[in-house]
């Protein structure tokens, strides 16, 4: 391509803020590659809940969990992305620890890949922490992340521009 576009960015402005522009840039299968930084919380202004803040997980404006009744459930991006009709590679990975960063660094080659090829729209998820607004250690952010996100933010492909207009579960890969 003339143009490789890559966006880098958190859950807040992909999720929230940005979110109609990616829904729509995906829907268009629009050229480009985008990382989605996930800590599930709004990090750089405080702490406050996110649209993929988890059921029950504390932030600064939910400081009991978020309560679903009153909020809504979280977005779960990979998902809802991987359900739009159009060829895209959608994938969620992590850094959390060593074992994961290999399958993270071939997610995201991958993705340029797909994009050196003119082939289809590239979304990255990536599981991250968020110490300093979760109140916790580095460590222990990393253990709460392994043992409460990565269980309900499953891991893995979610669509192959390959797999054409259907929706796909996540494999491992």
């Amino acid at each position: 391509p003339e143009l490789m576009v890559t966006v880098f960015s958190g859950d807040g402005d992909l999720s929230g803020i940005g979110g109609n522009h990616l829904i729509h840039a995906a829907r268009r299968n629009m050229d480009m590659i985008v990382v989605l930084v996930n800590n599930f919380i709004y990090g750089m202004t405080g702490g406050q809940m996110a649209p993929t803040t988890m059921p029950d997980q504390r932030t600064t404006t939910s400081p009991f969990g978020r309560k679903v009744l009153d909020t809504g459930m979280p977005v779960k991006m990979a998902e809802m992305l991987a359900a739009l009709q159009t060829p895209a590679y959608i994938t969620r990975q992590t850094l959390l620890s060593p074992k994961y960063i290999n399958k993270a660094k071939k997610a995201i080659k991958q993705a340029f890949s797909y994009q050196i090829e003119n082939t289809c729209f590239s979304f990255v998820e990536l599981v991250s922490t968020c110490p300093t607004n979760w109140g916790m250690t580095p460590l222990d952010a990393i253990k709460w992340a392994e043992n409460k996100m990565l269980p309900y933010y499953s891991l893995g492909v979610f669509k192959t521009p390959e797999d054409g207009n259907e929706v796909q579960t996540p494999s491992s890969q």
